[in-house]
């Protein structure tokens, strides 16, 4: 009979590695923090020197790509304009992001990171076929 993923190994091993990890992983990404500084007048991208483009500025090519397309839906540059604003915007709105880890305790953090890495490297072992069994004497 075969085991976890097609090989000789511990099924056992693959549940409580599987088991292990997603609760490590959980629990590390529970403790990062996202936040974001994004709004139509906060400043989305750069451009020469020191001058700011933000959101507001993006969505105004925005509404005009819009409206050429519903005046004229095969309207190529329409599409271009609406489709490139609505990318900036997404691509303004993700680097706005910032993440932290929570404070937390070492001992925290070192159970956490046993739970993650350890249930990996249990599960991964799993998919490891084992070694036969010595011969009988």
């Amino acid at each position: 009979m075969n085991g976890a993923g097609g090989t000789s190994g511990g099924t056992g091993q693959f549940f409580l590695g599987l088991i292990m990890m997603c609760g490590g992983f959980y629990l590390l990404l529970n403790g990062i923090v996202v936040s974001s500084n994004f709004g139509f007048s906060s400043r989305l991208f750069s451009v020469g020197s020191g001058y700011g483009i933000s959101g507001g500025m993006v969505m105004i090519p925005m509404m005009i790509g819009i409206g050429m397309v519903f005046y004229n839906s095969r309207n190529y540059l329409g599409w271009l304009i609406a489709l490139c604003s609505f990318a900036a915007l997404v691509f303004g709105v993700i680097s706005s992001v910032n993440m932290s880890l929570r404070t937390m305790s070492a001992f925290e953090l070192i159970c956490i990171l046993v739970l993650a890495i350890g249930g990996l490297g249990l599960f991964l072992r799993s998919l490891k076929p084992s070694a036969p069994p010595p011969p009988a004497r």
